[in-house]
């Protein structure tokens, strides 16, 4: 994995972590996905998870396309944990931004929308409200107009 992110480490404020892109090829395909039946648009998804199991991405449309609450869950808590990772792997060092202004860091920010989401359905408020907390530390503008959280689609 390269080290090409940016992590910003001005002293007017907390360092920012802007992640790096996916692969091209992963997203042309999950792009094709979208374009299909939801039956067909799920299997496709998890093909691309399959092939490139650390696509943040990926992870969260497999989610928003779970054919359950749990399963959403099971994958937006699996985006989570490998943004987490993607991120300290960026140079985050546990705070800092990550803004959804960069469209690179919409995958994480999505994640854990999704786990906040479906944590609340299924009755995990604690964890429903450390994740929301979490996305206001992150970014301080949460949330964006544009971000996810009416859930699957």
């Amino acid at each position: 994995m390269t080290m090409d992110r940016s992590v910003n480490l001005s002293g007017s404020g907390p360092p920012e972590t802007i992640l790096g892109p996916e692969p091209a090829e992963a997203d042309d395909l999950l792009g094709i996905a979208a374009q299909l039946q939801v039956p067909d648009r799920r299997a496709a998804v998890a093909a691309v998870v399959t092939r490139w199991p650390r696509h943040l991405g990926a992870w969260v449309l497999l989610g928003d396309l779970g054919r359950d609450t749990i399963e959403s869950y099971a994958s937006y808590r699996v985006a989570y944990h490998r943004g987490l990772d993607t991120l300290r792997q960026s140079g985050w060092r546990g705070s800092g931004y990550v803004r959804w202004d960069h469209p690179t860091n919409r995958g994480f920010l999505s994640a854990v929308a999704g786990l906040a989401r479906t944590a609340g359905e299924i009755g995990e408020t604690d964890e429903e409200e450390r994740c929301e907390l979490f996305l206001r530390q992150l970014d301080p503008a949460w949330p964006p107009v544009d971000a996810p959280s009416a859930g699957p689609g």
